[in-house]
């Protein structure tokens, strides 16, 4: 899945951005605790996690199992934030929304053993190059001449006599 975000309208068609989206999904465990989420080093490409789901998986025990996140805040620290305590018999699952973090990212299994499924979207946001724009403009007029829509015409109304 795929779509062509615009930056500042100032920019014009350089300030455009294309973003691609994938599925991600990781199992933290007492035997795996934690995992950290890295972009690929590409310097035209920015990596972000956006986490949807957090639920316990089968063989889960009757304890609190907290996850928290380490990620960069806006003034370049790092922070950890516990965002989900589930517990088999109460809240075995929790939906997060668009959380959406900026790599890197480290999950963590602070308490519990799980296991404990983390689950959304691995975005990547790119740089559109102009000669990506000129091939998707040529392709965009090329559906708008083959979809062409007829006028509707009002029904006429009939006197009465």
């Amino acid at each position: 899945m795929s779509f062509n975000d615009d930056g500042s309208s100032d920019l014009g068609l350089a300030g455009q951005s294309k973003l691609e989206s994938f599925l991600f999904s990781q199992e933290l465990s007492s035997k795996v605790p934690f995992f950290t989420f890295q972009g690929d080093e590409e310097e035209d490409l920015e990596h972000f996690l956006e986490l949807r789901t957090i639920c316990l998986g089968e063989g889960a025990k009757e304890e609190s199992n907290v996850v928290e996140v380490t990620a960069m805040n806006h003034q370049g620290k790092n922070i950890s934030v516990p965002i989900a305590n589930l517990h088999i018999s109460c809240l075995p699952m929790v939906s997060l929304g668009e959380f959406e973090l900026k790599a890197p990212v480290t999950i963590r299994l602070k308490s519990g053993t799980g296991p404990v499924t983390i689950s959304g979207l691995h975005l990547i946001a790119s740089q559109v190059e102009e000669s990506d724009l000129s091939d998707d403009d040529d392709f965009d007029e090329e559906e708008e001449d083959e979809e062409e829509i007829t006028p509707i015409k009002p029904a006429k109304k009939k006197l009465k006599q």
